[in-house]
């Protein structure tokens, strides 16, 4: 009895190696996200292959905020060949590449080329993981800034921190999200309490429409036109309202969120590594 219980413990250990060696094509990844996103998968969305093939073997998959050159030149040269992406590939949110083509414009032929030199399958996961509850982006970026315990439980964008000012507030989520730049409207001396996260750029009626409501003094986003959100609240700070913005730059606004999806992919993708590649925030200022 020992020994053929023995061979089963053997057989199925077997097995399972097997199974843990099987080469995944990136459209078999692809299938397992959509079967454990847990929301139905919409038959409009941005969410497709943007480059390369879905029959091409994963060697590797690199999870990450923007597929930016800078990215794409790492994932390759760590082996990593599947890139799940969480914005464009080519400049625009639909990746729209006829006017590029046409244009035989520079930067988008190096891109182009360098993809397919590398047998790159670039994907985009956007519309489904905000989609999730909790939304993967936010559940990452209040993960990053230890903000549980301050999050409201009706509404996961809203939150009441200990009192503190506008200024020491950027200069935490500064550091805590690693953004080189930050842009603040408001008095910096300004003790404020509650505050709105709204990552990426959600637009200026969500802005308008937090920065309206009585119990919301910060609203903290990635980016916007100037000529909207900036100017309202320049508007309302001139009025005497207290209300502050506070501008983190689009990649540190939601990259906590893609390290939660690269951690995410690993429960339940084996069969290849799986590793968070971040994006380098473009933005600097002079010294």
């Amino acid at each position: 009895m020992a020994l053929r219980m023995l061979y089963l413990v053997l057989v199925l250990s077997l097995a399972a190696a097997g199974q843990e060696r099987r080469t995944l094509t990136a459209g078999e990844v692809i299938d397992r996200i959509k079967q454990q996103v847990g929301v139905a998968w919409r038959a409009s969305t941005v969410d497709t292959i943007k480059a390369g093939s879905p029959a091409t073997p994963v060697t590797g998959i690199a999870v990450t905020m923007m597929p930016t050159y800078d990215v794409l030149r790492r994932a390759a040269a760590s082996g990593k060949n599947l890139i799940i992406a969480h914005e464009p590939t080519f400049y625009g949110h639909l990746d729209e590449t006829g006017y590029l083509e046409k244009e035989n414009d520079a930067v988008w032929a190096a891109k182009q080329a360098f993809i397919k030199e590398h047998n790159l399958v670039i994907f985009r996961f956007h519309d489904h993981w905000h989609a999730r509850r909790p939304d993967g982006v936010m559940t990452g970026v209040v993960r990053a800034l230890g903000w549980q315990k301050y999050q409201s439980a009706g509404a996961p964008g809203r939150f009441t921190i200990p009192r503190t000012t506008l200024e020491k507030l950027a200069a935490e989520l500064k550091q805590k999200l690693g953004s080189r730049v930050v842009r603040v409207v408001g008095d910096p001396r300004m003790v404020v309490t509650r505050v709105a996260l709204n990552p990426g750029a959600a637009g200026f009626t969500s802005h308008r429409r937090l920065l309206q409501r009585e119990d919301v003094e910060v609203v903290v986003i990635g980016e916007v036109p100037e000529w909207e959100t900036i100017e309202y609240v320049t508007d309302a700070v001139a009025q005497g309202k207290r209300k502050a913005l506070i501008l983190l730059g689009h990649i540190p606004s939601e990259q906590a969120g893609m390290e939660e999806c690269a951690a995410w992919l690993k429960t339940f993708i084996h069969e290849a590594p799986v590793e968070f590649v971040p994006t380098v925030e473009p933005f600097w200022t002079p010294e």
